[in-house]
């Protein structure tokens, strides 16, 4: 028993330690083999359980029954469930292991706009309540808890939220609990979404979230070849939100929403550093999109920790801020090993945001003592243009943010005299090849520090 157990925790240690060793295709780098595709053996189609595509008629039950036959005959290698073109007009349900959704093209899994009959499940531990509201939260659209060997794709197809009605009822200040995401997996590994088009989700897009460890086994996920599409005036529908989960792969997507692309996250405050579980190992490569916020960002719910995040080869255009590393006072947790490189932002308000004074509290009850501690950012081969404000990185006094190594970086302004700005505090770090030149608080050279490995 001991010798068994002490296979599957070596196996992790070395998954995770080699999650940076990135597997090539031609010239194309990618992280997706972490988690191989299934071939399932068996396949059913929605149709054969009364599914029916024509935008009026609810399939909740088609859908149901079609997941409780997966479920329960547990074909060997899995079962397939092929949504064909149409219109598939359905409430929220539940996915369950070994199973693949596919879409095909034309075929759209549309969410009901039946909110009073939505079913609530209880608050993350993470955050100890809604994010939005106190108590409980309504499900996600698409959902999965303590699953594996989950697939999603197709051939574009569409899962449409129909998200406006809830939008509104959070602009008016009417919700009565946490709006729902688009897909959540919950305490899930082995979990590949591709080849989809997520649309007008009513909170979040997608969200895996605790998709770390499951019973000492290594938990991976991969989101690849998706389109995610909202308003850019839809309150918090961020793009694509990995939360205390680890080897997560996000590449070769587009992303226009009303909040952040993707924003990696950890927990809330005391509840997030009291459940303690950190994200780390997460690669998001070859992402396109715009938002009014930010293309990618950390936090500002990091009180688990976020470590080991390497984004590269972002392109951004009419957005609010191209990076944002983002926490506050009360958070706790730590911060460290962030990499974003080969990142073009065209038409951007800030270019560099790491703001320490960032994001609300859940209550009154977290620490003013627990400060988050924020190291070794680097932030490498970055071009703007249109750039209206270089930087704004503030860390927090009594927890300087330190280790930050800017190089290789050219941000243009619009038209006029004078460059875009960097404002600085609480800041330590340092700085080569910027343009323009970036605060007192970034040294020249620092052979030693932040840049050494960039000299």
């Amino acid at each position: 028993m001991f010798r068994a157990l002490a296979s599957v925790l070596l196996c992790c240690f070395f998954l995770e330690a080699s999650f940076w060793v990135h597997f090539s295709y031609g010239d194309l780098t990618t992280c997706s083999g972490i988690v191989p595709m299934t071939e399932r053996g068996d396949n059913i189609s929605i149709t054969d359980f009364g599914g029916v595509g024509d935008g009026q008629t609810l399939n909740t039950i088609a859908f149901r029954k079609a997941i409780y036959r997966i479920q329960h005959l547990r074909r060997r290698g899995g079962t397939l469930l092929f949504v064909p073109s149409g219109v598939y007009l359905t409430d929220s349900f539940n996915l369950t292991s070994h199973m693949t959704l596919y879409l095909a093209r034309g075929a759209v899994i549309k969410a009901t706009q039946d909110t009073p009959n939505w079913p609530l499940i209880a608050p993350l531990p993470s955050y100890g309540r809604g994010r939005e509201r106190p108590g409980g939260r309504y499900m996600s659209f698409i959902h999965g808890d303590g699953l594996e060997d989950v697939v999603i794709t197709g051939e574009n197809g569409t899962i449409d939220g129909q998200g406006d009605i809830w939008w509104n009822m959070w602009r008016q200040r009417t919700l009565q609990f946490t709006r729902p995401s688009l897909v959540e997996f919950v305490n899930s590994r082995g979990i590949v979404i591709s080849n989809v088009i997520f649309r007008n989700s009513p909170f979040w897009n997608v969200h895996p979230v605790y998709c770390r460890y499951l019973f000492l086994l290594c938990s991976n996920v991969v989101i690849r070849y998706v389109t995610i599409l909202a308003p850019p005036d839809s309150p918090n529908t961020d793009g694509i939100d990995p939360d205390s989960s680890s080897n997560v792969c996000i590449e070769d997507s587009f992303i226009s929403t009303g909040d952040d692309l993707v924003a990696v996250k950890s927990g809330w405050d005391e509840y997030g550093i009291a459940y303690g579980r950190p994200s780390s190992y997460i690669t998001v490569r070859r992402v396109t999109g715009s938002t009014p916020f930010a293309g990618v960002a950390v936090g500002s719910e990091t009180s688990g920790g976020v470590e080991n995040v390497l984004a590269e080869n972002i392109n951004l255009y009419n957005s609010g801020v191209g990076v944002h590393i983002k926490t506050n006072i009360g958070r706790g947790g730590v911060i460290k090993n962030i990499t974003v490189s080969e990142l073009f932002m065209e038409n951007v308000r800030t270019g560099i945001k790491v703001a320490g004074d960032t994001g609300d509290h859940p209550d009154n009850n977290f620490n003013p003592n627990a400060l988050p501690y924020v190291k070794d950012l680097t932030l490498k081969n970055i071009w703007g243009v249109n750039v209206q404000r270089a930087g704004w990185m503030h860390g927090i006094e009594n927890a300087t943010f330190t280790g930050i190594c800017l190089s290789n970086i050219t941000l243009q302004g619009t038209t006029g005299p004078r460059p875009p700005s960097w404002n600085c505090n609480a800041i330590r770090g340092a700085a080569i090849e910027v343009n323009p030149r970036p605060c007192a608080e970034f040294t020249s050279v620092e052979q030693s520090g932040s840049c050494a490995s960039h000299s």
